[in-house]
């Protein structure tokens, strides 16, 4: 069984976005290619604890195990070794992307307090959208008892397209909701 999402691309998305930017070959019709989702955790280095519970939300939410970044280089004003712990990441790709992308559009985006959308200028002139989240709690199988410090994370869309209006054009078409 294939993602609600990618089955949504196939059927309403590839033909929209091809007739939008008038492709004269179906292998130019951006697509998503990756999600990465980053926690940055400077403060696990006073206390381990915060690093394990971060890899665990994190592997509740992406559905996936996290890979522990660790520090490339020592820094003595921040208190970092190399070789320390500082983050956890995850790279989602195939049926999780989808089945990630259409719960965090559908699911916890409408959830974060006051929103109006995210800003469309958070791409990188090469097609790729990242954006930040103040809190993990807007995920719903975060529970909010669980939860001893609240974390914030990078995501970022990498995408096939090779400008910012294509690129979107595919996300706004997958659901995306952008500021108006």
């Amino acid at each position: 069984m294939t993602a609600r999402l990618r089955e949504t691309y196939k059927s309403d998305v590839f033909t929209a976005l091809k007739d939008k930017f008038n492709y004269a070959n179906v292998n130019e019709v951006p697509k998503l290619e990756k999600i990465t989702i980053n926690m940055g955790l400077g403060e696990a280095k006073e206390n381990s604890k915060i690093m394990e519970s971060a890899i665990q939300e994190l592997a509740l939410i992406s559905g996936q195990r996290p890979v522990v970044t660790k520090a490339k280089k020592s820094i003595a004003n921040f208190k970092v070794r190399q070789g320390m712990p500082v983050g956890a990441k995850v790279t989602l790709r195939g049926d999780n992307m989808y089945e990630f992308a259409d719960k965090f559009f559908n699911i916890s985006l409408p959830r974060v307090r006051d929103f109006k959308g995210v800003s469309k200028n958070s791409f990188d002139g090469r097609g790729n959208y990242s954006m930040g989240i103040k809190e993990q709690l807007i995920f719903p199988e975060i529970n909010y008892d669980d939860v001893e410090t609240v974390k914030g994370m990078n995501i970022v869309f990498t995408t096939t397209a090779k400008t910012d209006e294509e690129a979107a054009a595919l996300l706004e078409l997958l659901g995306m909701p952008f500021e108006k």
